[in-house]
């Protein structure tokens, strides 16, 4: 079983920014991917972002280009998401995921965290 715990989340005006972290634990040698996903209230779950363990390839959602950052620290079995340029439609709650690569597919992912609120002000 592989466990991934997020923090970070809060509040903050629109044009902020925050970080999110996603630290793994468990069996983690399985896993080749990472990644974020968001769910706003009243919509369905969707893609954000993600990474792989080997390599660093980056796969980003078309509404986080060039505001969101994703990276890695191997070492730390962690995935970090820095935010910047935060909009109001950017509210939602923020999953980190496990899975087999970078993929923007939910279903490539077989371990959820609990989720970790975000909230922007306009």
């Amino acid at each position: 079983q592989v466990q991934p715990v997020e923090s970070g989340g809060g509040l903050v005006q629109a044009g902020g920014s925050l970080r999110l972290s996603c630290a793994a634990s468990g069996r983690t040698f399985s896993s080749k991917g990472m990644g974020w996903f968001r769910q706003a209230p009243g919509k369905e779950r969707e893609f954000v972002a993600a990474i792989s363990w080997i390599g660093g390839i980056t796969n980003y959602a078309d509404s986080v280009k060039g505001r969101f950052t994703i990276s890695r620290d191997n070492a730390k079995n962690t995935v970090y998401l820095q935010m910047n340029s935060l909009k109001p439609d950017d509210t939602a709650v923020y999953y980190c995921a496990v899975g087999a690569d970078a993929s923007s597919r939910s279903s490539r992912f077989d371990y959820w965290g609990q989720g970790t609120q975000v909230t922007v002000s306009s």
